[in-house]
Parts: structure tokens; C-alpha cells; sequence
């Protein structure tokens, strides 16, 4: 029966013709899109390359810019500190947009860190205050746990003992308790070890009367104080180093003029003063990986046709008859069908797939538009995944053309229930809340399986569907379609099982 429905599919050069339709259109409106993706940044009149983007242990683009003051560690050692106070300002805070008051962002971190250089990018573990979360012990930029919650006064001490480094936490400098380890495999003999401080922006979301939003993000600065500040083992001096890791000449006016970023030693009272992230990158570090695939929607409507008449197309012509006299056992009949324009469209978004993303990738590389680096297995997972997510819809719309046997009834409802919800998800036309519960509940939430930027609680960013995050995770997300496609299967073999062609 598989191999009479693959017949019929090959044989009639509509479909074929339309699948063929399907790469192309996805290939094209990639490239398209990847080559109209420009950027440069400009010092003095001149356009330069912009710099990368800083890469963490993992590869993943991260921020990494505060303000530290370190001193060399060879072998093992420990810091403790008595963090006495931390405050803050933010600058221009709405509604009130000329005016700077004194506050801490959720975010904003100040503590005890160890990292392997002052290079952006390269290993640490870090014990710190937040200005809302707490305690947190926070490593290799993605890793966060969380410690005891409150504000200053705190003690906090990191220990590192080869490459595991222990975050502990006390209140009186008496009865300490551990937060946990981070091992950070490869450390060298010498490390950095010290105070740090940093501030992300002011993140403020304004939601529009006709959906979507307006996203600002508002400089910001901390400054915490630190005594009884102890070191042990194999420093090289007694003298603080004051660096500001990854400002370069980033500085803001502010930070020029008004309260620069820095160290001010007064005894054994230190304050240390700073701004920035120590996080992994989001949308604001480039494109991410599935942007290139951004024809994958006109393409699934071809595909939807195609998937739609390979069924209806029986129905008008009265084949169906022809079809079951030679496969009595109707709902095998429906199946194989659905196997072969299930393995026809994995075989045609695996190819364009395999060819958009490779190909989009070099394009916007070299227009210098920067795109997030992702791991091998997730690169697979997008490719494959799209693929998975062609061919799950492509059953899908076979399911409801052979419930409705008619074409267009089938493929409007099909792109209703698919392409429309995604558009006016990722479109920035509806609310937060109202684009994510679209992308929860419809067969659209299959697209998260093409999410290749996480989320992390530790960022400041404003995670929308617009920007390529999506509410389920992506397997979950793929896991609605499938279920959808399944139930509208069930419900067209029920049918024909029940009442004559």
C-alpha cells in the first residue's frame, strides 16, 4: 500500500512540481534575507568591522563586562569578605525621564569572584549579593544557583582546591553554609582572584494599546562596600589591581564625567564601583540561527497544498473508491498515505534545511551582521527538527483534507491553525501573555522545536516569541503539534471507517 501511495505521489508532477516549490521558496527568502542583513560600527567618520562578540567556555556568546579588583592566586587559596552595604542609581527612570534616583536592578551583582584571566569570556566562579534574588553562586556564565535570599550586610567566601572552586555564604562570619561547587576543568596554576561589582540595564516594557511592546533598556550602576577582607594562599603582593573587564572605550558619558567605575581603597574598607553584565548574550548580540530559516512560512503553505490535494484530489476525481477496493482495510489505506507524504516532506525540509542554514550562516558572516554561535547537537536539532516539524504538518493538513474532502476548507484551516498563530505571535501584534498562550495551545507551538537561544533566569532581557523565544521548550512544543496531527488522524480514519466514500 506504501509503495502504490508513493506511486500515485511521484507519478503526478503537481505535487512533485509543489514539493519542489517547497525548497526553493525556503532557499530563496533565506538567502534573500541573509544577504539584505548588514552591519558595521563606526569609529570616527570611518565604518569598521563591529568587534565580536565575546565567547564563554561553552562557546555561547556572553556579556562579561564589571569592575574588578584582583590580585594573582597560585595553587589553592580562598577569599572571604564582609559585603557591609550596596546601592545603586538608574538613570532616566520612567515616567520621569530627566530625573537619576538611587536603586538596585533585580540583577545587579556585587561579591567574591575567581576567574582564570581578565579576558572576556574566559572561566570564573563567582559568590555575590543581588539587588532582588539574593545570594547566588554563579559560574561559566550559564550555571546559576541560589543561595539564601535578603539584602546586605553578608559574608561571602569563594575556596578554590585544584579545579573545583566552593561558594559559601554566612551571616555573622561564624556559621558559614555552602551554596556549591563549580568545577572549571583546566584551570591554570595562577588565576584572578578579588571583588567585583556590576549593574545590567534598567529593563522597562511598555506595552502597546494594539499589542506588542516598546523595550528600553536604561544605563545603570552599583557600588558595594567591602571590610574584612581576607586572602589566603599564594598571592604576589599585598597591592589591589583595579581593572574594568570589557569596558575598552565603552564608557558612557556618565561614567566619564559623573561617578566613573573603579576601586577606592580606605583601609581595610574597599568600594568597588561598576556596571555591566556577567551573563550569556541574547537577541542583543545578533541573529539567531533559526532567523535564517524565515521562508520555512511560505514554504509550509506550498507544502500544505500539496499534503491537501494528495488526499482531496481522490475525493473529487471519485479515485478513493479505486483505493479502497484494493486495500480493503480503509484505515491502512489512510496511514500509508500519510507515511509517504510524511517521509516526502521530512525529505524536503531536510534538504532545504541542510542548505539554508550553512549557506544563510556564511552569507551573514561576511555582511558583518553577527549571529549567536550554538552547539553542534543543537545546529542538528534545527535541521532535523524543521524537517520533523514539514512533515508533522504536512500530515496534519492530509488528516483534515480527508475529514473536510474538500481542498480549500482543509487548507485554510490548516494555515489558520499553523501559520497564522505563529505570525501574530512573533510579529509583535499581540500582548506577551496572549502571544505566548497562542504558542502554548496551537499546533504552531511545534515551531519551538527551532528555538536555538535558551533562556536564563540571570539575564536581563525581555523574552518574547518576536525575539525566538518560545513558552515550551522545544521538544514540548514539537510534542503539541504531534499530539494535534495524531488526534486529526484518528479522527479522519474514525470517519472513513464509519461512512462510505
Amino acid at each position: 500500500m506504501i509503495r502504490a501511495e508513493w506511486t500515485k505521489f511521484r507519478t503526478v508532477r503537481g505535487w512533485v512540481a509543489g514539493t519542489a516549490v517547497f525548497v526553493v521558496v525556503v532557499v530563496l527568502l533565506g538567502v534573500m534575507f541573509a544577504m539584505g542583513s548588514h552591519s558595521s560600527c563606526s569609529q570616527g567618520a570611518k565604518e569598521v568591522p563591529c568587534p565580536a562578540n565575546p565567547l564563554g567556555p561553552g562557546g555561547e556568546a556572553v556579556n562579561d563586562r564589571f569592575t574588578f579588583a584582583h590580585q594573582p592566586l597560585s595553587g589553592d587559596g580562598s577569599i572571604t569578605v564582609h559585603l557591609t552595604s550596596m546601592t545603586g542609581i538608574i538613570t532616566y527612570p520612567p515616567p520621569n525621564h530627566d530625573q537619576i534616583v538611587s536603586g538596585l536592578v533585580p540583577w545587579a551583582k556585587a561579591g567574591v569572584i575567581i576567574k582564570q584571566s581578565t579576558t572576556q569570556g574566559a572561566p570564573y566562579a563567582a559568590v555575590a549579593l543581588t539587588g532582588s534574588h539574593g545570594v547566588r553562586m554563579q559560574h561559566n556564565f550559564t550555571e546559576d544557583i541560589a543561595g539564601k535570599p535578603g539584602p546586605a550586610p553578608r559574608w561571602l567566601r569563594l575556596t578554590r582546591a585544584g579545579d573545583t572552586i566552593t561558594g559559601y555564604e554566612s551571616a555573622d562570619g561564624s556559621a558559614w553554609s555552602e551554596i556549591g561547587k563549580a568545577r572549571l576543568a583546566g584551570l591554570p596554576e595562577t588565576v584572578q582572584i578579588g571583588m567585583f561589582a556590576n549593574s545590567p540595564g534598567d529593563l522597562t516594557v511598555r506595552q502597546q494599546s494594539m499589542g506588542g511592546s516598546i523595550v528600553q533598556m536604561r544605563f545603570t550602576q552599583t557600588s558595594a562596600v567591602f571590610d574584612h577582607v581576607t586572602l589566603q594562599g599564594r598571592t604576589q603582593g599585598r597591592t589591589w589591581l583595579q581593572q574594568d573587564v570589557g569596558v575598552g572605550d565603552g564608557r558612557t558619558d556618565w561614567e566619564k564625567y559623573h561617578r566613573p567605575n573603579g576601586l577606592v581603597q580606605s583601609g581595610g574598607t574597599f568600594t568597588v564601583t561598576g556596571t555591566g553584565d556577567i551573563s550569556p548574550m541574547g537577541p542583543e548580540g545578533g541573529q539567531s540561527l533559526e532567523r535564517t530559516l524565515t521562508g520555512l512560512l511560505a514554504g509550509l503553505i506550498v507544502m500544505i497544498v500539496v499534503a491537501v490535494l494528495f488526499i482531496t484530489a481522490e475525493y473529487r476525481r471519485g479515485l478513493i473508491r479505486t483505493t479502497l477496493a484494493a486495500g480493503p482495510r480503509r484505515g491502512r489505506s489512510l496511514l500509508a498515505k500519510a507515511l509517504v507524504i510524511g517521509a516526502v516532506s521530512f525529505a524536503a525540509g531536510l534538504v532545504a534545511a541542510a542548505v539554508v542554514v550553512p549557506v544563510c550562516s556564511a552569507i551573514l558572516r561576511g555582511n558583518q551582521a553577527p549571529i549567536l554561535p550554538v552547539p553542534a547537537l543543537t545546529q542538528v536539532r534545527l535541521i532535523v527538527g524543521t524537517a520533523a516539524l514539514v512533515a508533522v504538518v504536512a500530515v496534519l493538513a492530509l488528516a483534515l483534507g480527508s475529514l473536510f474532502r474538500r481542498s480549500a476548507a482543509a487548507v485554510i484551516v490548516t494555515i489558520a491553525v499553523i501559520v497564522v498563530p505563529e505570525i501574530l505571535a512573533t510579529a509583535s501584534v499581540l500582548p506577551m501573555s496572549a502571544a505566548q498562550w497562542l504558542l502554548r495551545l496551537t499546533p504552531a507551538a511545534g515551531f519551538a522545536i527551532q528555538q536555538t537561544m535558551p533562556e536564563y533566569p540571570q539575564s536581563t532581557g525581555y523574552a518574547a516569541p518576536s525575539d525566538g523565544y518560545y513558552p515550551l521548550a522545544p521538544w514540548a512544543g514539537f510534542a503539541v503539534l504531534c499530539a494535534y496531527a495524531a488526534l486529526a488522524l484518528g479522527l479522519a480514519v474514525h470517519r472513513l471507517r464509519r461512512r462510505d466514500v
